[in-house]
This record gives structure tokens, sequence and C-alpha cells, in this order.
């Protein structure tokens, strides 16, 4: 081990690499509103964003959502009407939600921007008489189960293999009073 760190030493200290820091947007006041297909382009981008390495939507997913009768789309704004964070769910006729999908831009988090669009949604299935809502989240996504967790939600099942890199997820539940 010496001999290594005195070959190290001919070198100098090695360099200090830092990540990037992400952009922090300045604080601001937001409101959530319904998202329409007037929003596909923006909502489009934004998803990208959320969601890299090929686990964001396509626009014509997208598309699809907005288009269906059954499904909530709403997006949470800034005072200047950017949108930083949206949300797809779509009901079925046995009364259950499905919660597609949730995201708030990076420079926008750690604000309680998911967990404010989580309470929207849920409000409006209890005036939809909506008593279940379901969601899939990756096992190895321990900050979005947490959150999950906080706001009610209990893992009912492992899913093997679901996403298309094979990673496992959980099947969530909750009921909605």
């Amino acid at each position: 081990m010496q001999f290594i760190d005195s070959i190290k030493s001919l070198f100098g200290p090695a360099p200090s690499i830092s990540a990037p820091k992400a952009r922090i947007a300045p604080a601001c006041e937001y409101v959530i509103r319904p998202l329409t297909k007037r929003h596909l382009r923006e909502v489009t981008l934004l998803n990208a964003v959320c969601f890299p390495n090929g686990d964001s939507y396509t626009r014509h997913t997208l598309d699809y959502l907005l288009s269906q009768p059954t499904t909530l789309s709403y997006r949470i704004v800034t005072e200047e009407n950017e949108t930083v964070g949206f949300a797809f769910v779509m009901v079925n006729e046995s009364g259950t939600a499905h919660l597609t999908t949730i995201g708030i831009a990076p420079e926008h988090r750690r604000r309680g921007l998911a967990k404010r669009l989580l309470l929207h949604v849920e409000n409006a299935l209890r005036v939809r008489q909506i008593n279940t809502l379901v969601l899939e989240v990756r096992v190895k996504n321990t900050a979005a189960q947490e959150l999950y967790r906080q706001k009610g939600f209990y893992v009912v099942q492992r899913l093997n293999k679901y996403y298309t890199n094979g990673e496992d997820c959980f099947l969530m539940m909750k009921a909605v009073h």
C-alpha cells in the first residue's frame, strides 16, 4: 500500500470532480390548473426533463391521455404561467383511478408540489365519488415511495420486470375518502 501511495504522490493530488449543480428556480407562488391538449407541447418537453433515460411518455401517449374523457389531467404553474409539474389520472367505470404519471421539474422539486398535486387529484376523485387510487413506482425510487406512504398509500404487490429496462415496481393503493 505504501508503494501505491508513493506512486500517487508523483502525480500530485487527484483533481476534485464534482457534479454540476442543478439550477434552482427562485421562490414563487404556484397554482394548479387543468391540463389540456393546448399544453401538449409544453408537457411533452417537461415530461422528458422529469423522466430522462427513456422513462418519459411519448408525445403520442400524452396526446392519447389528453383525448380520453376518463382522464383527469392537471398542471402546476408559476406566477408567469410556466408549467412546472403535471399529473395524469385515468378513471375506470369500476370506481378506481390510476395515477399514470406525476412529475415536477427538477429545479422546482422539494417544495411540496407533488403533494399539492396529489391532494388536488384526490379532491377531484372525491367529487366524482371515486374511492380507490392506484399507482406504480419503481422499487429503487425510495423518495417517491416515501411521499406516497406519507399520503396514505401502501404496497399491494411487487410487479417483476414492469419497466422496459426490466426493473421491478411496487403497485401501491390508497382508499380515497
